[in-house]
């Protein structure tokens, strides 16, 4: 294994180049930006998206690189800081079938379970999806947490034996331990879809101030989430 300058030296020399990174305009830089992947790129190189944006994002970067004759895969990443460490992540991924099953034995060294589940963008549908699940159980959990602890409940067992494992992913120590940060991009990737749907979700709004007001009482920080470009 050797390291890399650059995103552009990488792509030079690669057939997949993997993008793991927090935000769409984070993409947008390393994709098209100085020293950049496509400045490095060979028409038919694959560009897989590890990181958690919007659906229509997704569509529209696959057109975008498609113009330049490079291929999108989406990939979004889940289950956490653990899995990624043992290899165990999976992936819900989407884009050309071909492409993505030459790339699967690549995928395979990181990820357990991996999932073609369509075109560009269905792949962020599936991680948007869980995403609401995820958020959703880890503000539950806290209410009940909280409400066991009123009943003195922690003086004959701990509370937290009783939280699903789902929900520890945000609410137990690797979640006291990073934050939560993805927690309102998360949540605001739900909602500005479902407005573009025009669904009413009235419990995913309440989710996320739910888990804005847990991360308050935990004392962690609010990110800045960079606006779609």
């Amino acid at each position: 294994m050797r390291g890399a300058a650059s995103a552009r030296e990488l792509a030079r020399s690669s057939d997949l180049v993997i993008v793991v990174v927090g935000f769409d305009s984070e993409v947008e830089e390393v994709v098209f930006g100085r020293d950049g992947v496509l400045e490095g790129a060979r028409p038919g190189l694959v560009v897989a998206l590890g990181s958690t944006v919007a659906p229509r994002y997704s569509k529209r970067l696959a057109s975008r690189l498609a113009e330049k004759g490079l291929v999108l895969l989406d990939i979004p990443l889940a289950r956490g800081e653990a899995a990624a460490s043992s290899g165990k992540l999976l992936i819900y991924g989407a884009g050309d079938g071909d492409a993505f099953e030459l790339c699967r034995p690549v995928f395979g060294a990181f990820a357990s379970d991996i999932f073609h589940l369509g075109p560009a963008g269905a792949g962020q549908v599936a991680k948007m999806v869980n995403n609401l699940i995820l958020w959703a159980c880890i503000a539950v959990n806290d209410e009940g947490l909280r409400l066991a602890r009123r009943w003195a409940w922690t003086r004959s067992a701990s509370p937290r034996r009783c939280v699903t494992q789902r929900a520890e992913l945000g609410h137990g120590h690797a979640g006291e331990r990073s934050g939560m940060p993805w927690a309102e991009k998360d949540m605001s990737i739900v909602l500005e879809e479902a407005d573009r749907a025009r669904l009413s979700l009235p419990l995913a709004g309440t989710v996320k101030e739910a888990i804005k007001g847990l991360k308050i009482r935990m004392g962690l920080g609010m990110p800045e989430i960079p606006e779609h470009p």
